[in-house]
């Protein structure tokens, strides 16, 4: 399969006019390929891997112009589609195609014109930020990102020894340093004593909640507690300042399921193994407290997110998902 050819700006616009979708600035990802029409306005952003193709959300596309952009994208296809973070009105499109569609986990926003720091909801926030400050953190926004990669790098990778030799870090369903979308990133980093110990990447996000997404986030082991709150307490003040109505904080995969959310077109051994990993896959993925850290800043939204399996859900079509994603 080949995507016609488009340059980023074009990828970017297409993005901002159609993408309604908190994560859906993801699509610029410097490794995601993204398959256009010629007939219709919107793009598919995508991963292939053997016989097995990848979709990041549902078409970012018009309403009216979804479906036809799909058909094109599935004629093109070379092997079976699997689709990640779709979204509940996507649901329908999948699911009148065959394919099978189950809830993976939750994504989180904050209605910034709402958000406020008091109050019992956002105690462990200011109590956390409190003691950041206390010793000694300060967070900036970079201007520049270049002049400061080398020393991004290093906590990156910093971040990944603390980890453990075994884990790698996510692809596909998470953002990045540098790539397409850079120039319309925005970072914050935090200091102490001179030096940089972490950093926390934000994404535009479009449609009907625009604002930013809160993406990628690094630090040094050493980090002070609270320092990854004082970023964001930091770049969602100056949101907010700036007159941005939304902060989304991505999705969490295994957090917030619940049978109301489970599509009639779900698989109920998906169903059945997505629970167990919920429950004791922590070694897969942090749920537990990635969907602390969200709910510790009390979002006014929790919306659930699906994938979807053209034909059932098979065993190569989940190995496969897991691949591109770099969960295993």
């Amino acid at each position: 399969m080949k995507a016609s050819a488009v340059d980023h700006a074009d990828a970017a616009e297409h993005l901002r006019a159609h993408a309604d979708h908190p994560s859906g600035f993801l699509a610029m990802n410097s490794g995601t390929a993204r398959f256009h029409s010629v007939r219709v306005p919107g793009l598919i952003a995508y991963k292939q891997r053997g016989g097995h193709v990848v979709q990041f959300g549902g078409p970012f596309a018009p309403p009216q112009h979804k479906a036809s952009l799909l058909a094109e994208f599935r004629s093109h296809l070379a092997g079976r589609l699997t689709v990640a973070q779709l979204r509940t009105a996507d649901i329908p499109l999948y699911a009148e195609r065959g394919f099978t569609v189950n809830q993976i986990g939750s994504s989180y926003s904050i209605d910034l014109s709402r958000f406020t720091t008091r109050g019992q909801a956002l105690a462990k926030v200011r109590q956390n930020t409190s003691r950041a400050r206390r010793e000694g953190v300060t967070v900036d926004e970079l201007t520049h990102d270049a002049a400061h990669d080398e020393e991004l790098a290093t906590i990156d990778a910093a971040w990944l020894r603390a980890k453990g030799w075994h884990v790698k870090q996510l692809d596909f369903l998470i953002g990045e340093r540098g790539g397409p979308g850079a120039p319309l990133r925005r970072t914050f980093i935090a200091r102490r004593e001179g030096r940089t110990i972490g950093y926390v990447t934000y994404s535009p996000a479009y449609g009907t909640r625009p604002g930013w997404l809160y993406d990628l986030t690094r630090r040094v082991p050493s980090c002070p507690v609270g320092t990854v709150e004082l970023i964001n307490l930091t770049a969602l003040t100056r949101f907010r300042s700036e007159g941005t109505g939304w902060l989304h904080l991505g999705l969490t995969p295994f957090a917030g399921l619940s049978s109301e959310h489970e599509s009639a077109s779900a698989g109920r051994i998906l169903t059945r193994v997505i629970r167990l990993l919920a429950k004791h896959g922590r070694i897969v993925y942090p749920a537990r407290n990635q969907e602390a850290f969200k709910l510790k800043w009390n979002p006014h939204v929790i919306e659930p997110e699906y994938a979807a399996f053209e034909g059932g859900v098979t065993l190569g079509a989940v190995w496969n998902l897991l691949r591109v994603t770099n969960a295993l």
